[in-house]
């Protein structure tokens, strides 16, 4: 071995940076699915797409709290470009479920996201989310300082929760009056857990969660979501706030992020066009979608064009981002 193999074996073994020569380990980001261990327990992750596309990966957060990545299947043909990752966040889904509530607060999801991103290499991501997992997204860039984030999603989300519950009963204004009466009933007599309060809240669903048919399915069995964490950390309904997020709020710090955010909703969404596009208009590099005729249920509703939405959104703020370079 001549010296200068024995001076880059050197400097390789006492620097992790990838300097010229060193031989370096890349994260398996091929399509696979596995666990990450994270403070509280094992999350489950899997990396979608073709295996081919090298692009930065994307990874999505999933709503709730409570709910599960199982829709993210959607989102597996924007693999063809990059990875696409979805993890089922602790305590629903495929993940653990401990029953430990001081776990169940926002900022052990930013921890619990730090030690995914941790585990798979993922230094740099576009980072997306769909209503809580909006929530998510937004508060990690802006607790974390976002290191590595290049562009977010922000699609239907709770940025406030007052700002949320404002629009909810706005919304449920425009119901039947007999159902908003009900409505009203049960929840000063404190019996929102009744089959009839359960029926009218359908009526809201049905109006602004899920119009639209269906065009694409998809399913997880065996993964199956969490309603006592969607109660803890939201409340009962979508318009009734009384959990550990009935506080939430970051409007005043949207303008502290500093990448491209796409801010998108559905026409008839709870999470109402004219309020998230208020929040767009707060943050410094952002730009508004409202997907038509679809409510917070839009991405199974018009697919082709939510993803569409995502795919043009990188790749402009990659070409700008090169461009720069």
């Amino acid at each position: 071995m001549d010296v200068k193999s024995k001076l880059l074996i050197g400097l390789c073994g006492l620097s992790a940076l990838a300097m010229a020569g060193c031989a370096t380990t890349p994260p398996d980001l091929s399509p696979h699915s596995g666990f990450v261990d994270v403070p509280g327990g094992p999350v489950w992750y899997q990396v979608m797409g073709t295996g081919e596309g090298d692009g930065i990966p994307l990874v999505y957060m999933h709503g709730g709290p409570g709910g599960t990545s199982c829709w993210h299947q959607l989102l597996a043909p924007l693999g063809d470009e990059r990875p696409v990752i979805r993890y089922d966040q602790l305590g629903t889904g495929r993940s653990g479920r401990p029953d430990d509530l001081s776990l169940w607060n926002r900022d052990r999801f930013v921890e619990e996201f730090d030690a995914i991103r941790d585990a798979l290499g993922l230094d740099e991501i576009h980072l997306g989310g769909h209503s809580w997992g909006g929530s998510l997204a937004a508060y990690y860039v802006l607790e974390t300082g976002g290191e590595g984030v290049q562009s977010v999603v922000l699609s239907s989300p709770l940025i406030s929760t007052e700002a949320w519950i404002e629009d909810t009963n706005y919304l449920r204004t425009l119901l039947p009056e007999d159902v908003q009466a009900v409505l009203t009933e049960h929840e000063a007599a404190g019996t929102t857990d009744s089959a009839e309060y359960a029926e009218a809240t359908a009526v809201f669903y049905a109006a602004y969660m899920s119009p639209g048919e269906v065009v694409e399915s998809y399913s997880c069995p065996g993964a199956p979501g969490n309603s006592f964490l969607y109660n803890y950390m939201w409340g009962p309904t979508e318009f009734n706030a009384t959990g550990t997020l009935k506080d939430f709020d970051v409007t005043d710090r949207l303008a502290d992020i500093d990448v491209p955010v796409l801010f998108m909703t559905g026409e008839f969404d709870e999470a109402r066009p004219v309020t998230v596009e208020g929040f767009a208009e707060l943050v410094p590099d952002a730009r508004f979608e409202m997907l038509p005729g679809v409510g917070h249920a839009g991405p199974s509703r018009v697919p082709d064009l939510y993803r569409q939405l995502i795919r043009d959104f990188i790749t402009e703020v990659e070409a700008e981002e090169g461009a720069q370079r």
